[in-house]
């Protein structure tokens, strides 16, 4: 736990730093203040992220890479000191106010950084860590990016950007064992993002984001005792949460300004290259988009359009120089003919296999059957829980489909804004359950669609006295009826109580699960018995039960690659026997 809090410290002085240095700058000549302070550390998330993929594209990510890292922010720190200590002194006098209930919020923030520190300190390793996750990381930490790395293993050529962000923070070149952090911070920004609910039910006035920071907080317990892994699914899921709750949160606060929003966009482009299933969230961009267009605003588009480039392209790189093709396992855009190409064949064959066993199933023949075969099958494998959540999310789809029809008619208007984030949500929900519907996959779209639409038509018309979806606080407005009074006090009362009931699931999950080995170190990653083997030379591994390694045994593979070397060594790359 104390090695967690000290590479958490790290995380947020070279993230914040950063991400307010990228923010000051963007913002330049636009008159907007922001808002969030979490703002600079998301920003600065993805742009060590991003700093990192490019990094691995000429060598390892370790100490050169944190050292340049280091330095960076350091001079931004001392470039914006004046900005920091006035920022800082601002924080300081908020939370010494005791009519604004400071204290309480800064040990709100400091119990919550406790408690997902130990979160994250222990736990159980996902059993995709073994398969892949952990040889992704230490590739990066070894070598930065190899070519044909994916003939040794097609799933090494998942190219998810939290491995270069989880390699970044492993400070394996300290000698020691390689921490794997980063889904555990991002799951604590989520937490404190979620403990801004509390105002909301004080007042008795839940609004639209409020829903989503309900779904949010029943993801958190879920993973709380398995975000010591560092699958690429929680980095997605929680990235997706942040940008519909801000989204939401901009919209109830009526700002009109672009940039928070074409930000935003950004992220849903950072997004992509940690899950490509996520795609369908760029939805968010046409508004601003077409804002922009209208007004002419050149200059502003160039700009979001360069950060979305810049934010996406050593993704495209990094997939092309691991695999050869620019999305893998994505065969429809051929555009490289290189030596180290996985071959088509075993790419589409991958590809059918994601989905097959998203399905449920993991025969790969069974991969045309209609939907109407595999989905009620599908359905029954969920558990009860799952499947009720999956019910209201489809109900959520038909009733948008519905109201969007009415607002095109000029029905509804107070609807409109919030149409864009209902769809983003909706249809990556509809992508998912018709691709490859695994929970892990895509619960972030089944649990967000019933939250922003059923949640909304809550806030627009049982709450009372709304405007454009943002509660009234005037409570004794004309249409505050006792029907509506009833409703609301039902909700209230359903989201108190599911966070309580939340609250003892997770303490009883923490007194199930408590082990009194991981207070200085976290748990390191699980390691497998396995078997050796040479190639030009190279010694590789290969488990001897089951397809999992974990981390120790480098290079290795679930079984004997059949691959050749391009040179001499390692570094040169990999491709295929067969070719």
């Amino acid at each position: 736990m104390v090695s967690v809090t000290a590479v958490w410290i790290y995380i947020f002085f070279t993230t914040f730093t950063i991400g307010y240095g990228i923010l000051s700058g963007t913002k330049k000549r636009i008159p907007y203040s922001i808002r969030y302070k979490d703002s600079y550390l998301v920003c600065g998330l993805v742009a060590v992220t991003v700093y990192a993929q490019f990094f691995s594209l000429f060598g390892r990510v370790g100490l050169a890479a944190n050292v340049i890292m280091s330095a960076a922010a350091l001079a931004i720190a001392w470039r914006s000191r004046r900005e920091f200590k006035s920022m800082f002194a601002d924080m300081r006098n908020k939370i010494r106010d005791k009519r604004m209930g400071g204290s309480a919020k800064a040990f709100g923030v400091l119990f919550l950084f406790l408690l997902f520190s130990y979160g994250a300190s222990r736990g159980m390793i996902h059993y995709d860590t073994g398969l892949y996750h952990a040889q992704s990381i230490r590739w990066i930490e070894e070598y930065g990016v190899v070519r044909g790395l994916g003939n040794l293993h097609c799933r090494l050529a998942y190219n998810s950007s939290s491995f270069a962000l989880s390699a970044l923070y492993s400070m394996s070149f300290l000698g020691g064992q390689s921490y794997h952090c980063a889904a555990g911070w991002l799951a604590f920004l989520l937490a404190v993002v979620c403990a801004e609910i509390v105002p909301s039910l004080q007042r008795g006035r839940i609004r639209t984001s409020d829903f989503a920071r309900l779904m949010c907080v029943y993801y958190l317990v879920n993973i709380f005792d398995e975000m010591v892994s560092p699958a690429s699914d929680y980095f997605m899921v929680l990235i997706a949460f942040y940008i519909v709750i801000r989204w939401l949160d901009l919209l109830e606060e009526e700002i009109e300004e672009i940039y928070p929003y074409a930000m935003l966009c950004v992220l849903c482009v950072f997004l992509i290259t940690v899950k490509l299933s996520a795609a369908l969230i760029l939805i968010l961009a046409v508004p601003p988009a077409v804002c922009l267009i209208k007004e002419k605003r050149v200059r502003e588009i160039l700009r979001y359009l360069f950060l979305g480039i810049v934010t996406l392209l050593p993704y495209l790189i990094r997939n092309v120089m691991i695999s050869g093709w620019l999305v893998y396992p994505f065969t429809r855009i051929d555009l490289f003919d290189v030596p180290w190409k996985i071959p088509k064949g075993l790419a589409d064959y991958d590809a059918k296999e994601i989905q097959v066993y998203g399905r449920g199933y993991s025969d790969v023949s069974l991969f045309d059957m209609p939907v109407k075969q595999w989905m009620p099958d599908w359905f029954r494998s969920l558990s009860r829980i799952d499947q009720c959540m999956t019910a209201a999310a489809a109900v959520s789809v038909v009733l948008l489909a519905v109201c969007g029809i009415g607002t095109a008619c000029g029905c509804w208007k107070r609807r409109r804004r919030f149409l864009p984030v209902q769809a983003a949500v909706a249809c990556s929900f509809l992508f998912w359950l018709c691709t490859s519907p695994l929970m892990r996959y895509g619960c972030v779209y089944v649990y967000l669609t019933p939250a922003v639409v059923l949640g909304n038509l809550y806030v627009l018309y049982a709450a009372g006295g709304e405007k454009d979806g943002k509660p009234s606080e005037d409570r004794s407005s004309p249409g505050d009826t006792p029907g509506r009074k009833a409703v609301r006090r039902c909700a209230v009362f359903g989201s108190v109580m599911l966070l309580l009931y939340k609250a003892a699931a997770l303490g009883g999950q923490i007194c199930s699960s408590f082990e009194n080995d991981y207070w200085l170190t976290q748990k390191d990653y699980d390691n497998y018995e396995t078997a050796a083997y040479e190639i030009n030379g190279v010694t590789f591994y290969y488990p001897k039960e089951g397809d999992r390694v974990g981390y120790e045994s480098f290079p290795s593979a679930p079984v004997k690659a059949d691959i050749l070397f391009m040179g001499s060594s390692v570094e040169d790359g990999f491709m295929a026997a067969d070719l």
